[in-house]
C-alpha cells in the first residue's frame, strides 16, 4: 500500500461519523438514504462522507436501477 493510499485511509477512519457509517456497512449494504437515517445530516453531506471512504477504498457502491447500495 502506497504512503498516498495509506493517508486516504487514515484520513477516511478520522472522522467519527464515517467510522459509523463502516460500522453500519459492517451490518450489510445500504442505500444512502438509509445510512442517513441515524444523523442530524442531509443525503449530500452523507454522500460526501459515502465519497471520502469510496477514495479511500474501504466501500464500494454498487448499482442496481435506481438504487445505489453500499458495502465494504
Amino acid at each position: 500500500m502506497s504512503n498516498e493510499q495509506l493517508s486516504l485511509t487514515f484520513a477516511a477512519l478520522a472522522d467519527p461519523t464515517r467510522r459509523a457509517i463502516l460500522a453500519h456497512l459492517a451490518k450489510g449494504e445500504a442505500s444512502v438514504s438509509e445510512l442517513a437515517k441515524p444523523f442530524k445530516m442531509s443525503l449530500p453531506a452523507i454522500s460526501k462522507h459515502i465519497k471520502v471512504l469510496e477514495r479511500a477504498g474501504l466501500i464500494v457502491r454498487g448499482r442496481e436501477a435506481q438504487w445505489r447500495p453500499c458495502q465494504i
